[in-house]
């Protein structure tokens, strides 16, 4: 595990300090290590961070513990992620509060070129489980991940349909990844994890308690080009995870169902109030992602040789927020200091990667 690594899941132990404090806090100081070597004058000048807080960061009361989990993460063979890692799932990078340390079981790539979320109720009916089962065979030809919650009802039908038809799939759990909720879709968990995996923010030997399923529904939601919703209650998970993804400025489907019917209730609210768009089959998809071919073959061709990691991040985000960012943006975005991604764009420019445009935007050059 790296320095990183260790020191930025100490900080998430912190009682009351949350991701987004956590990337603050490494902005202002230039790297998690730093945070914990600055002067004390220097974190108490940062905005919103008390003597209390300050005082257990500099007194390192939580490094041991961190320390013992990601111990007990490596004998149990979980691999961790921390968001400044290139293997951490750069569309949640993206949202500000991604989160900073991810557990993580499987062999699948979790930066495909597209992802879609499937979610619904867990009283599924049998038209919700057969149209779920339609659409993630439709999904065949795209080259998409999908991604759900593994919960009873339309998650487990998504991430079996994806199975049966050798489709990367990937469950966010709430409790730990030693931890399978229900335990009765542990045969599920443990499949997915040749071509796809598991993924949870929650440390192992966590329960998987009511207050994180809707923490986890972020990260489903933060993950995803875009979310489908099959069926839903007037309330429930699967429109939390529609509404985030939706705050997220990411694209939101919804099956209609029949009107007056439980399961229809949530799906049609959604279309009637504008977040989600109607869903009747993958050229929705095409149509309102832009999910050509040539599209496809362009997201590929990320990985380029002549870049560092910090690089790879800045022009995948341009990438896929094509055709600029502001550089302000961009820097929320990546979470780095502005003055800094001014540096690396105009090192991206020099390469010939990345051009600037009016406005202070940028984009990647196409004719590289």
């Amino acid at each position: 595990m790296s320095n990183d690594t260790l020191d930025l899941l100490a900080l998430k132990l912190i009682p009351g300090l949350g991701d987004k404090n956590i990337k603050q806090l490494v902005s202002y100081c230039g790297s998690p290590t730093e945070v914990f070597n600055v002067h004390k004058s220097k974190l108490m000048s940062i905005p919103g961070f008390g003597k209390k807080t300050v005082d257990i960061i500099l007194n390192h009361q939580t490094n041991k513990q961190a320390e013992t989990i990601l111990g007990k993460a490596e004998k149990k063979g979980m691999d961790v992620l921390n968001y400044l890692d290139k293997s951490y799932p750069v569309r949640l990078r993206q949202v500000m509060d991604a989160p900073t340390i991810l557990f993580k079981k499987g062999k699948g790539d979790f930066n495909p070129a597209r992802t879609v979320a499937i979610v619904g109720t867990r009283r599924a009916t049998n038209y919700g489980k057969e149209i779920t089962t339609k659409i993630v065979e439709d999904l065949l030809s795209l080259n998409v991940q999908v991604i759900s919650g593994l919960a009873y009802g339309i998650d487990i039908e998504a991430h079996k349909a994806a199975m049966k038809n050798n489709i990367s799939t990937v469950s966010v759990l709430a409790g730990g990844l030693d931890w399978i909720y229900p335990s009765i879709h542990k045969k599920f968990a443990e499949d997915m994890q040749d071509t796809g995996g598991i993924l949870s923010e929650s440390p192992p030997g966590t329960k998987p308690n009511p207050h994180l399923f809707p923490a986890r529904n972020r990260i489903i939601a933060g993950m995803a080009d875009a979310t489908i919703v099959v069926e839903a209650a007037e309330r429930g998970g699967a429109l939390i995870t529609a509404n985030i993804a939706d705050s997220y400025n990411r694209t939101v489907f919804a099956v209609p169902g029949d009107i007056g019917h439980t399961h229809s209730v949530g799906t049609n609210k959604l279309i009637r109030s504008q977040k989600a768009i109607i869903y009747t089959g993958a050229e929705d998809l095409i149509y309102h992602l832009g999910w050509s071919d040539e599209n496809l073959e362009s997201k590929q061709k990320i990985e380029l040789p002549d870049m560092n990691d910090t690089e790879r991040v800045v022009y995948q985000l341009l990438v896929d927020n094509e055709p600029s960012l502001e550089i302000d943006i961009l820097a929320m975005k990546a979470q780095i200091p502005i003055n800094q991604m001014a540096s690396i764009l105009l090192g991206l420019e020099f390469k010939n990667l990345v051009k600037s445009m009016p406005g202070k935007k940028y984009g990647i050059n196409m004719r590289k």
